[in-house]
């Protein structure tokens, strides 16, 4: 099990991320968390997810934002960025995740999740069979259960940095 709660890559920032290498790799889709992820927790789209949305699309990804927040949340964030969503995802059951791949007509092996949490975001992107990178969440106000949430990832994510800590000396 403890690798379905490590993400495959760790960034600082969603936006700290180099699409075009993805794009590079392979990768078509992208799906996305976004409180904490894009913007802080509760925000409207700023200019930076906008022009982070502009630019994916001019690249060739297509995206979908999965949450499982209400709608008027995510068609509202949605609809600045234009992407496709999905809320009430039931995050971290897989069938959020593959009904957003169908939606952007891609498949699993060449679309990745982005996300701030392991036990929603990344352990459910694992659970469909994504590539994961975990951002570090943008903003410290979060709601009660995710602020509990948070103290078991220092733990995971203690064992994760550990473990590739591990792998670069074996090397």
């Amino acid at each position: 099990m403890r690798h379905m709660l490590y993400p495959d890559e760790y960034m600082d920032s969603t936006y700290a991320i180099d699409f075009k290498k993805l794009y590079k790799d392979g990768y078509r889709g992208i799906l996305f968390d976004i409180d904490n992820t894009l913007v802080p927790h509760g925000a409207p789209a700023d200019e930076r997810a906008i022009a982070l949305f502009k630019e994916l699309k001019q690249i060739g990804f297509t995206t979908c934002l999965i949450s499982n927040n209400k709608e008027p949340r995510v068609k509202s964030f949605c609809d600045k960025v234009d992407s496709d969503y999905i809320f009430k995802a039931g995050k971290p059951l897989p069938g959020g995740y593959e009904e957003g791949i169908r939606k952007i007509k891609t498949t699993k092996e060449n679309t990745l999740f982005i996300g701030d949490q392991i036990f929603t975001d990344v352990l459910g992107a694992k659970r469909a069979g994504l590539y994961t990178i975990m951002v570090k969440p943008i903003h410290p106000k979060e709601e009660i259960q995710i602020v509990l949430k948070r103290y078991l990832e220092r733990i995971v994510l203690f064992f994760y940095f550990r473990s590739i800590r591990k792998k670069s000396v074996e090397k």
